[in-house]
């Protein structure tokens, strides 16, 4: 379908010129003598571009223009004058007019602006479908009593300041929490920054947090900004915050007080005003208890404690969970949709779930994936999902795949995430255990969504 354009001008000349030229580059183009008509026009069918003349003899171009962004925020104006001054293009840019061209037309620069004003629309459309998938990724599911009431306290404090420790088991969505805090707050249109605690090694801690200037070590080619620097007057996530080092603790602690601090090898003092949200599954008050963490910063941090529920205090929510995920793969892979059958739904609420909502998710990708059917019932449910043992699956899922990096990738998942659970979440203790580097172990962690 062709972009439509609205040619607003009271000279035929004018129109006629423009509908030609527009009308040869392929538009669809319509056209009003006057402003009353063009709104008329525009209510009807809004067009996707209007070219827009400053006199006219109804009602000028600015007072269009103010009506048109009034009614239709979104669409695109780019006016044209004859007698035009730099204060009346102030005036139209100020009303939001993407550009101002004046008379005589050159028809090369009309259509260079016409299509940087298409081009433009197509932007904002992929920025807000991008908005949309990044609000329904980080969106909170569920409408247990559990679930219910952290939602009522998020909303709560997400408008406020005031810093939050978040808490709750591995896989319970304690990113999630901090996301949908970050969106409902007053700083929603500045950054988020994360930061995993855990995967920053210790000598490297500093410059990953405040920056370093050039040449502040070997290997400092360029200057570099902070993690808090880039969470100037946004909300700066520090996730697995129980994992910190002592010795980052105490630097942490610092900025965390004063709002300020200064790059590696720097001495100039940078002020920043960010909003704090933390997350742990550890028992900091047990870890304070053992010295491995600052008793002064968790009390800094912890002015509001939220407690993401554990999968287990909220298995009815585990029907919405599933087909969010059935959704969600589905879409991914644009295959059918497929359902779970009421005997495999009960099945999964009586399980534990030890691994929380991240292992329901990756117990219905491998469902998915391997149920040749659309319907998924309690024998195509593994063990030890299955607790029943009635009907359950003897498939040898690993053979069924085509290719040895398929079956190698699907195995390599399930074992971390079962070395995961293992050890209570601890990557330190997991990359020990598998016999792999704690950074590369991250990574993986990261392109398996664990």
């Amino acid at each position: 379908m062709a972009d439509t354009i609205l040619i607003v001008d009271d000279e035929p000349s004018i129109i006629q010129s423009l509908h030609g030229i527009l009308t040869d580059e392929g538009f669809e183009v319509m056209a009003a003598d006057g402003g009353l008509k063009a709104l008329d026009i525009i209510k009807e069918t809004i067009p996707d571009i209007v070219l827009l003349d400053i006199w006219m003899p109804d009602i000028d171009g600015i007072e269009t223009l103010r009506r048109i962004r009034q009614l239709y925020p979104s669409l695109q104006v780019i006016m044209i004058s004859g007698h035009g001054t730099i204060e009346t293009a102030v005036r139209a840019t100020k009303l939001g007019a993407y550009d101002f061209i004046e008379k005589p037309l050159s028809l090369e620069k009309v259509l260079l602006s016409v299509n940087n004003a298409l081009n433009y629309n197509r932007l904002e459309a992929e920025l807000d479908l991008f908005r949309e998938r990044e609000r329904q990724r980080y969106q909170i599911s569920g409408h247990s009593k559990a679930i219910t009431e952290l939602k009522d306290q998020i909303k709560i404090v997400a408008p406020t300041d005031a810093w939050v420790l978040i808490v709750g088991e591995n896989g319970t969505g304690k990113e999630i929490v901090a996301h949908t805090m970050h969106r409902l707050s007053k700083r929603n249109t500045k950054p988020f920054i994360e930061v995993n605690c855990a995967a920053i090694p210790e000598d490297l801690i500093e410059s990953e947090l405040f920056g370093h200037e050039k040449g502040a070590f070997t290997g400092a080619t360029t200057m570099k900004r902070g993690k808090f620097d880039q969470a100037n007057e946004g909300t700066l996530f520090l996730d697995e915050i129980g994992d910190m080092s002592l010795r980052a603790q105490s630097k942490v602690l610092r900025i965390l007080q004063e709002q300020r601090f200064e790059r590696v090898g720097g001495n100039r003092t940078i002020r920043v005003d960010t909003r704090v949200i933390a997350a742990t599954n550890k028992n900091l008050e047990g870890e304070i208890a053992k010295g491995t963490f600052r008793d002064d910063l968790y009390f800094r941090l912890n002015v509001i404690p939220i407690r993401v529920p554990p999968l287990r205090e909220r298995v009815d929510d585990i029907p919405e969970l599933v087909d969010e995920f059935l959704d969600e793969f589905s879409l991914d892979t644009k295959k059918e949709c497929k359902f779970l059958t009421s005997d495999a739904l009960e099945l999964l609420k009586k399980y534990a779930w030890p691994g929380n909502v991240r292992e329901l998710k990756n117990l219905i990708e491998r469902t998915a994936i391997l149920c040749p059917g659309a319907a998924i019932s309690a024998k195509d449910i593994p063990s030890p999902f299955n607790t029943s043992g009635i009907g359950e699956s003897k498939q040898e899922p690993l053979f069924s795949f085509g290719t040895l990096k398929e079956a190698r990738e699907v195995f390599e998942k399930s074992f971390i995430t079962s070395k995961l659970r293992q050890f209570e979440g601890n990557i330190t203790k997991t990359a020990e255990a598998i016999g792999v580097e704690r950074s590369n172990l991250h990574k993986k962690i990261k392109a398996y969504g664990l």
